[in-house]
Formats: structure tokens, C-alpha cells, sequence
């Protein structure tokens, strides 16, 4: 099933995000590799794709998982929890219906 991780920054996260960005990348790629990885990315502090030293104000993850229990253990396992990056995650079930 598909689970969404919606994540909240910690105000002026940008220089935590820039140091566990690697790591962090390093965990979506694996999904993505292994086809479960349907989206991820930011959300941007401004309305632009490039907001610099605005920065960004939290995340969005669709992947697929065997369970939501499954899902949260991954989630609670990303580099930006442990660089201070997320104040809040939150794991939900999520039902794809377009495209």
C-alpha cells in the first residue's frame, strides 16, 4: 500500500537540511531503486522552485510500504530527524487515484 510522510521543518532548517542532504537522498534513492517511490520532495519557504536562503518549510514522501507500522519505522529512521531538521512527521495512509 502507498503511505504518505509529511514532514514539518524546525524554523531555518536550511543549514541542518544542506548537512544530512547526502543521507537523506541516499534513502530515496533506494526506494526509488527498488520501485516503491512514487514522489518526494520539499516544500519551498517562497513560491519558487529555487527559494535560496529562504529556504524550505518541510517535506512530502509517497512510497509504497507493506504497512503503515512499516512505513513509520522508515520515516522515524531519516537522516533529518537525527540532524534536528523535522520538528513533526507525520505517516498516513495514502490512496493514489490520478494520474
Amino acid at each position: 500500500m502507498l503511505y504518505a510522510i509529511i514532514s514539518q521543518d524546525v524554523p531555518d532548517s536550511l543549514p541542518l537540511r544542506k548537512q544530512a542532504r547526502a543521507d537523506h537522498l541516499a534513502r530515496l534513492e533506494t526506494l526509488r531503486d527498488q520501485g516503491r517511490l512514487i514522489l518526494a520532495g520539499p516544500h519551498p519557504a517562497l513560491d519558487s522552485e529555487e527559494p535560496g536562503d529562504a529556504g524550505f518549510t518541510g517535506s512530502l514522501v509517497v512510497a509504497e510500504f507493506e504497512s503503515l507500522e512499516a512505513a513509520q519505522t522508515w520515516a522515524d529512521a531519516d537522516p533529518y530527524i537525527a540532524a534536528g531538521v523535522y520538528a513533526q512527521v507525520t505517516v498516513k495512509p495514502f490512496k493514489k487515484v490520478l494520474p
